[in-house]
């Protein structure tokens, strides 16, 4: 696999579209997925506890930028350690409720670069 197409799976990931055709959209209401792509009929939960590790990505996500933000704006601002404590809480929770779908996008973009679909996942037509 070449890089442009990688990188042309990771973009659909970031628009929260199929990894494999990029047309079908991956979820049908704010936290609810579908379970194949609705435009190529690519299984998108491939086991059960298969979007557990895009917890990781959501984790890792909200740790970075907290511990980044904290620091720059200790840096940069006169806000006290209590105020920053309460922003950076309150950003710490509310984010990965926005990150969600794209922590699971995320994840399945990255997992069909390293493990394209096996023939029992292709929807038979």
């Amino acid at each position: 696999m070449d890089t442009r197409h990688i990188i042309a799976i990771l973009r659909r990931g970031l628009r929260l579209r199929c990894p494999r055709c990029g047309r079908g959209a991956l979820f049908r209401g704010p936290f609810t997925m579908h379970e194949r792509c609705p435009a190529c009929g690519l299984v998108l939960e491939r086991e059960q506890g298969y979007f557990v590790r895009a917890i990781y990505v959501n984790y890792a996500a909200t740790v970075g930028i907290t511990v980044a933000g904290f620091l720059l704006l200790d840096s940069y601002s006169d806000l006290s350690i209590g105020t920053q404590i309460v922003l950076w809480s309150v950003f710490g929770i509310m984010f990965p409720l926005f990150f969600f779908r794209y922590s699971r996008s995320l994840w399945l973009s990255i997992d069909y670069v390293f493990n394209p679909e096996a023939p029992e996942l292709r929807e038979v037509r």
